[in-house]
């Protein structure tokens, strides 16, 4: 259904060799050549300068780029959603997330999955990342989605959509007018953190860890089980918390937190699909490929 026109500028937009674009899409050169001439005919404008085997876009060709795309794009997302139409999945589904996954990730996806698959059934159940490990190794879960950078043995791990844990303060407190922290200027900040067990904290330690850092050596104050609890925390005391930045997202859009970065210090992580291994029914693969499509489209 979609323009074939339009994959073929595309294709040689990005090659700018009309030799290659004939290779990725299995056509002749010849085709290609007659796809481009029928394009600009129909706006009546160059898409590229020709100068002997040399192709580059013409201001018209990289506008038509930014269209192109987006359509191109668009037909992908159509295709992909008439065909969940046809696919008239059922049956049960069993997620285990960690808390920052259930609590601010995982929601909205759920939402939108049953839309498309009212006669599945959907559980979920929500720990730290040790907890669903744990839960998947004792069959209480078809599919867990885990924030933590270790892997355990036995289980299989798929990465599906990168995260950042940032430095937050309550932005009308002690620390308001803080923008940047070293390492050594943190020790001496009372700060909060999660609970052992958490993803979270893992990913921190071996963050500090990665800068000669230990957790011993921070003032820590509070290790709290829940991101919500860490939010409230600290806007009741004058102290830092280190949280995923998907987590603190309305805070920090009606500027009740602040980020504070830390010196050379980054904390990205990747939530990952975590199953058994040779254990994925036709239900968690697409439950699994709706996730990474939505995350794609972000």
């Amino acid at each position: 259904m979609e323009d074939f026109r339009l994959k073929v500028f595309v294709s040689a937009a990005h090659n700018l060799n009309f030799t290659k674009t004939s290779q990725e899409l299995f056509i002749s050169q010849p085709a290609v050549s007659k796809n481009i001439v029928e394009l600009e005919n129909s706006f009546g404008l160059p898409l590229f300068n020709r100068s002997g085997s040399h192709l580059s876009l013409t201001a018209a060709g990289e506008r038509l780029l930014q269209y192109a795309e987006k359509i191109l794009d668009e037909y992908n997302t159509m295709n992909y959603e008439m065909s969940l139409l046809t696919d008239n999945l059922r049956g049960t589904l069993s997620i285990g997330a960690s808390s920052t996954i259930a609590q601010y990730f995982i929601p909205p996806v759920l939402a939108k999955f049953i839309q498309y698959f009212p006669e599945v059934k959907i559980s979920l159940l929500s720990g730290n990342s040790t907890q669903v490990e744990e839960a998947m190794f004792q069959h209480k879960i078809d599919l867990g989605i885990v924030e933590n950078a270790g892997r355990c043995k036995g289980l299989h791990y798929e990465d599906v959509v990168n995260d950042e844990l940032v430095l937050v303060a309550n932005s009308r407190g002690k620390y308001a007018d803080v923008d940047e922290v070293t390492m050594d200027e943190l020790c001496k900040t009372p700060i909060v953190l999660r609970e052992h067990g958490s993803g979270t904290l893992e990913v921190i330690e071996a963050a500090f860890a990665a800068v000669n850092y230990k957790l011993n050596m921070f003032n820590v104050i509070m290790q709290l089980g829940s991101t919500e609890a860490i939010k409230s925390f600290i806007q009741n005391v004058d102290a830092l918390a280190i949280i995923s930045i998907i987590a603190a997202n309305k805070e920090l859009k009606d500027g009740t937190l602040k980020i504070i970065d830390i010196k050379d210090v980054e904390m990205k992580r990747w939530f990952a699909f975590v199953t058994r291994y040779g254990e994925q029914s036709k239900l968690n693969k697409r439950f699994c490929e709706f996730i990474e499509r939505l995350c794609n489209n972000f």
